[in-house]
């Protein structure tokens, strides 16, 4: 049955298979995008390979905490960049409250993905497109005997052949941040993964918490203390100290786009650091908040980051991407207010340094840190890292990215930011050549595009990355060929 489902025999040869390992939101918005083509019917099957209980929500929006909240208000969540309203009218349409400011919980999202890719399951697209997804976990890669396909193994010894195989594999938990681990992450008061199911609930409501890390995921893990009744001392470190910016209670007014007039073609960070600068001192002199001035550039934030020479976008992660996020990747009201109330009433310290080791000291944690020439150590019942997900595919020791490593097929980038590929995000072998197969979107385009983990960014992929793959396999079919050369 798989067989004729994967178009492997019979009458079914001429249907093309695309298998996608990975099935939270980019994968799951890659599958929606193919049976959403234009034209038809597709000899196309889509199939999502994702071991999870849940197809669609990813580790991002697979969680019961409903203090967690989306960074973004829902007017900018749509699934679709074609339909800008869609998460707001679906959230309508279910009698959900858009939340206080606009700010829904994560898991809400995560329940918005699942239906559309769900829908996608149920039926056939009217384009004639299929998706199926195998609850499995894919361990290799590897180009079939004539180089036409590539075939997938499963963590069962099941083997699929595909026309093209997508990585959308998402975050990784942190790395460990002192190497080598000398076994302080198996204490059970170090918290490696603020995100796994059940994390934070073994902290007793007095015990003092030390966070490694003062960005996202640290307001995350401060929203869930306090949720679940902490009233223990906080203690947070970072290298240097800065928390996200808050967001506004109110949507601002929009900025005009400046990037095409007076940024497009500029090669340097410090170039466009004043162009920045130039509009900032302008909006507040008009008016606006200087939040619409950064905002005004979102779509072309890749482009910008593209046209940088490699000098200049290490130059930018040295001294400026930390800068950044702080600024860009902002902070929903509510979580902010909470923030400030901790640090006014002295619950919550912050300490500035570089962590140098990690030890346990019978049910306590220490950590030692420098800063400048000065080196301290700290002590704690627990210590959660909250230091973001792992983005160097050097490290990981994913079953599947090892493989595909070792066989030269993916080829992690030199910053050490995700995955080398071409523009259009098919993964580079170790000779430079692009792969006819292999194709990735989400985190792991970080080296092409920077901003690649936001969802406008994660839907733009997938609405580009379905022409793309859909136009490579129309080759035999020019009616369809010429329908997707319309698409804008």
């Amino acid at each position: 049955m798989l067989k004729i489902l994967l178009g492997l025999q019979g009458s079914v040869m001429t249907r093309r298979t695309i298998l996608i390992i990975g099935g939270g939101v980019a994968g799951s918005l890659l599958a929606v995008q193919l049976t959403r083509l234009p034209g038809g019917p597709w000899p196309l099957d889509v199939v999502v390979v994702e071991p999870r209980e849940r197809l669609g929500p990813g580790t991002a929006y697979t969680n019961d905490r409903p203090e967690w909240l989306l960074n973004v208000r829902s007017q900018g969540l749509s699934a679709f960049p074609d339909q800008p309203n869609h998460f707001v009218e679906w959230l309508h349409e279910n009698g959900i409250p858009e939340g206080e400011y606009g700010f829904c919980p994560r898991q809400t999202y995560g329940r918005y993905i699942e239906s559309l890719v769900q829908a996608a399951l149920e039926n056939t697209a009217i384009n004639g497109v299929r998706v199926q997804w195998l609850a499995n976990r894919a361990v290799a890669a590897t180009p079939t005997a004539g180089g036409c396909q590539m075939r997938v193994i499963l963590d069962d010894g099941r083997e699929l052949n595909a026309n093209t195989v997508v990585l959308a594999l998402g975050n990784f938990p942190p790395s460990m941040p002192v190497r080598p681990d000398t076994g302080y992450h198996q204490h059970p008061h170090f918290h490696a993964n603020p995100w796994a199911p059940g994390a934070l609930r073994n902290i007793a409501p007095h015990e003092s918490v030390m966070l490694i890390g003062t960005g996202l995921t640290s307001l995350d893990v401060l929203m869930g203390l306090r949720a679940d009744g902490h009233r223990g001392p906080l203690l947070a470190v970072s290298r240097h100290g800065r928390w996200p910016v808050a967001h506004t209670e109110t949507a601002v007014a929009p900025y005009p786009n400046y990037y095409a007039s007076e940024i497009a073609g500029l090669r340097t960070v410090t170039e466009v650091l004043r162009v920045v600068r130039r509009h900032v001192a302008k909006g507040a002199a008009e008016g606006y908040n200087w939040r619409a001035v950064l905002d005004a550039l979102r779509p072309n934030l890749g482009h910008i980051w593209a046209a940088w020479p490699k000098p200049e976008q290490q130059r930018f992660m040295r001294h400026l991407a930390t800068l950044w996020s702080t600024l860009r990747h902002r902070n929903p009201p509510q979580n902010a207010a909470v923030l400030d109330e901790l640090r006014r009433s002295g619950r919550l310290q912050i300490e500035k340094g570089r962590i140098r080791h990690i030890e346990g000291r019978g049910a306590q944690m220490a950590v030692q840190i420098r800063h400048n020439h000065d080196h301290r150590w700290l002590q704690a019942d627990h210590v959660v890292l909250c230091t973001g997900p792992l983005m160097d595919y050097q490290q990981l020791k994913d079953p599947l990215i090892v493989q595909l490593r070792r066989a030269g097929l993916l080829v992690p980038d030199a910053m050490r930011l995700g995955i080398q590929t071409s523009a259009e995000g098919a993964l580079l072998d170790s000779t430079g050549a692009p792969s006819e197969h292999l194709f990735t979107l989400g985190p792991s385009l970080r080296p092409l595009w920077f901003e690649s983990t936001a969802v406008p960014e994660l839907r733009q992929q997938a609405a580009d990355l379905a022409v793309v793959l859909a136009q490579r396999l129309a080759g035999n079919h020019p009616e369809q060929a010429t329908a997707l050369r319309r698409v804008p």
